[in-house]
């Protein structure tokens, strides 16, 4: 009811706002800007001309703090805004957005029911405009709720929104709750990482993007409930709090909105070329002779890849850091073999440590691990009889140190060239348990941020010209700079499993995480028998040692493959007993090897759409939403996307399917990738699946290119073709560097601007790769010609 009301009575006074100003003053180059609201400080500073940060707090100290985790504070950039103030409030003005701020309403004496249920809070009212002067964000209330939350008195703070008729709403990091629609309207989320989410890992990114034309980082690292649209309003709710603290991001189209999210948080660097090749895992392999008959057996059949993984349990002991000799008698040269062929590693390394393992006295004496309120560490979770040991304290910075080196001395420096820091959540939930900082309430979010950037700094300081590549199974704000590549965690091996991934990706790229992928297959052990309910497509009675009486698992494993083909990132991985494409059928296994040779001749396009993201901030697998602003048809639609400009991606997430109705956005026409058939845009259609097909269309005026025959990224890529599919002008930039180096980073990359001249249908190239220029003609392929 206090709540209630006192949202109630911000509306009504924020509804008189941005009315002409009555006394402005001249105007001023904006520095961070206090405003006293009469019981309520409000800061306003900015990020550049469309980012803007406001705090609002009862003290006025915690206003005057900086930013929270995740946030580069080194980027406040003022210069491009004027700030204005006048008998309506405080005007702050860009070429990119408008900023207003409520002046205080006048004092009166409250009625008789507000003595009883009023607030206390001071009313504070804002509204945003747009680089057009158009309205676009309406901020009802606030609220600070006071309760005492692991023994420490804090506030539940929040802001509300209004929220128009027809907005949508995306991002808010990763939660496999749909199975297809994508937008978030109507919606509660539990903003917070929850291993055990029933229906898949949750991952808070708290950074939400609307269909109007601006962004949201909500600055709160506890646990957030985030409430879309519902009764008018949108709200943040976080569990712990002295202040409300959030940015506002605005932008003509949505690149220029993650231009402004990644000057804010920070660049997702170009991983290693390796990372967009096939990556092969299992858990786990029990021996290096397995790993090294899997990595030998993709050579002699001559299927590329280029990573192969160590999952856990190589070790002796759970924080033991060891690796176990009786299984891996040689991992240098295990990993020199590797290395031979062509391909790299990476090794699970888990922040967990046994109570009888050789270092958690150590740990323990020190203070490196997670605590319960007693100042004990936590061993393990009641709820988890499968969970033990302490949790490395990654708020600690001498504790993340220590995990770097004893995990540089121990693991990596047997020659593995990445790690896979799993567990990244953590397990280990840190509610009610205390951090080096604070509770785990109030920094619930912020492990997988410290941990991850606190290996990846090491890394590169420990070899500063090889690229860092980490995998994590969780993020926060800033977590795309890490150099990591995230994927959705330990999802079941099933049919709707498969349906949540896409639009669970979809809305993690959203919220500037770009680097997504998931488990290839599912990780969960296979279920006993599958529940589809038509004949399987392919014929799972050579694979019955692996699926059993699973019979469909080969159709499913194979068209997860194809959906992976079109990911960021392909990584085979379960908890199955082979996890490599020749172990499913002969059927399945010819499928899957096309789609391998397919990807690796799309890695100079995936290659250049990497180094669009690291330029831009934006992702380059996006929503229809992203690219397709003024259709409202797929506002809501997370069953198919974009894979970098040219591709419509449509994955098959039904057993037995053979077609599937696809959405062709409008304003464009559309060729069948594998036909070339063409079609206008603005309609459903029926296209072809066959076990060997998913739909995949290219937008006219696409120019692609394919690269030639390679086992693995080791080898150097010519381009074997370059296909345009005609319609309008187009251009694309493609982009090449050594794919392992920091040198891109110096501008040491090469990136010819490929050009389509509809009218006289040539292709031309400038820049960059002279001998791809002097060889263009002969590349050229023309789709319908």
């Amino acid at each position: 009811m206090r709540l209630h009301l006192h949202r109630t009575l911000i509306a009504l006074t924020s509804a008189l706002a941005f009315t002409p100003a009555v006394f402005a003053a001249p105007l001023t180059t904006l520095d961070r800007v206090t405003l006293d609201r009469n019981g309520a400080w409000v800061t306003v500073e900015a990020y550049g001309p469309n980012v803007v940060h406001v705090t609002i707090a009862v003290d006025k100290a915690e206003v005057l703090k900086g930013p929270g985790y995740g946030i580069l504070a080194k980027n406040a950039d003022n210069a491009a805004f004027r700030h204005t103030a006048g008998g309506d409030g405080d005007t702050f003005t860009s070429g990119g957005m408008t900023l207003h701020v409520n002046a205080a309403p006048p004092a009166r004496t409250p009625s008789q029911p507000e003595k009883y249920f009023a607030p206390s809070l001071a009313s504070v009212g804002l509204q945003v405009k747009n680089a057009q002067g158009e309205p676009i964000l309406n901020m009802l209330g606030w609220e600070m709720a006071p309760h005492t939350v692991a023994g420490e008195p804090t506030y539940q703070v929040g802001a509300t929104f209004a929220a128009g008729r027809d907005e949508h709403y995306y991002g808010m990091g990763q939660n496999q709750e749909s199975t297809g629609p994508l937008d978030l309207r109507g919606r509660t989320l539990d903003c917070k990482h929850w291993y055990d989410a029933p229906t898949g890992e949750s991952v808070c990114v708290p950074f939400m993007v609307s269909s109007k034309g601006y962004g949201i980082v909500w600055d709160n690292p506890s646990a957030t409930r985030f409430n879309a649209a519902i009764h008018g309003r949108t709200s943040f709710q976080s569990n712990v709090g002295e202040r409300v603290s959030f940015f506002v991001i605005t932008g003509k189209t949505t690149d220029e909105i993650y231009a402004g999210y990644a000057r804010l948080t920070g660049r997702t660097p170009i991983p290693p070329k390796a990372a967009f090749g096939l990556i092969q895992s299992k858990a786990r392999y029990d021996s290096q002779q397995e790993v090294l008959r899997i990595a030998n057996t993709y050579r002699q059949k001559k299927y590329p890849l280029d990573v192969m993984v160590v999952d856990w349990f190589y070790w002796t002991r759970m924080g033991q850091m060891d690796i176990n000799p009786a299984e891996f008698p040689d991992p240098d040269g295990m990993n020199k073999q590797l290395h031979d062929m062509g391909m790299q590693s990476i090794v699970s390394i888990w922040p967990r440590y046994e109570t009888s393992g050789r270092y958690f006295n150590e740990l323990d004496a020190k203070g490196y691990l997670l605590k319960d309120k007693d100042g004990k560490t936590v061993d393990g979770l009641p709820f988890r009889s499968d969970r033990t040991g302490g949790l490395i304290d990654a708020t600690n910075p001498k504790a993340r140190q220590w995990f770097w080196e004893k995990s540089r001395d121990n693991i990596l420096a047997h020659g593995f060239d990445y790690p896979w820091l799993d567990e990244t959540e953590p397990d280990l939930v840190p509610d009610g348990h205390f951090y080096s900082i604070g509770s785990g309430d109030r920094y619930h979010n912020l492990f997988p941020l410290l941990h991850v950037e606190g290996f990846a700094d090491n890394m590169r300081a420990w070899k500063p010209n090889k690229r860092v590549l980490i995998l994590s199974r969780a993020a926060y704000l800033g977590s795309q700079r890490t150099g990591a590549l995230f994927w959705s965690s330990d999802v079941n091996s099933t049919w709707e499993a498969l349906a949540r991934q896409v639009p669970t990706g979809l809305n993690m790229a959203a919220s500037g995480i770009a680097l997504w992928g998931n488990d290839i297959g599912g990780w969960q052990g296979l279920p006993a028998t599958s529940d589809g309910v038509k004949p399987p497509l392919l014929d799972p009675s050579d694979a019955r040692d692996v699926v059993g009486q699973n019979s469909d698992y080969p159709e499913l494993l194979t068209r997860w493959f194809q959906y992976g083909t079109f990911l960021p990132t392909l990584r085979l991985h379960g908890q199955h007993k082979h996890t490599d494409i020749w172990s499913f059928g002969q059927q399945a296994e010819a499928v899957m090897a096309r789609y391998d040779k397919l990807r690796y001749e799309l890695i100079p396009y995936i290659y250049s759409q990497a180094k669009f993201t690291h330029d831009t901030g934006a992702p380059f697998m996006r929503a229809l939403w992203m690219d397709f602003p003024h259709d409202p048809n797929v506002a809501n639609l997370g069953t198919e996307y974009m894979f970098g400009p040219a591709f419509l991606v449509a994955p098959v997430t039904e057993q037995g399917q053979v077609e599937k109705d696809v959405y062709l956005p409008a304003g464009t026409d559309w060729y069948d990738f594998w036909t070339d058939a063409k079609f206008a845009g603005g309609q459903w259609i029926k296209a072809a699946a066959p076990i060997d097909r998913i739909p995949v269309f290219v937008k006219a005026g696409s120019i692609v290119p394919f690269g030639t025959e390679i086992q693995s990224t080791a080898t150097k890529q010519g381009i074997a073709r370059v296909k345009v599919y005609p319609g309008r002008d187009g251009a694309f930039d493609l982009y090449d560097d050594d794919g392992v180096s920091y040198d891109y980073e110096k501008g040491k990359g090469t990136t010819t601007r490929l050009r389509w001249d509809d009218r006289t249908g040539k292709l031309s190239a400038s820049g960059g790769d002279a001998n791809l220029a002097k060889n263009l003609p002969g590349l050229v392929k023309v789709a319908g010609k």
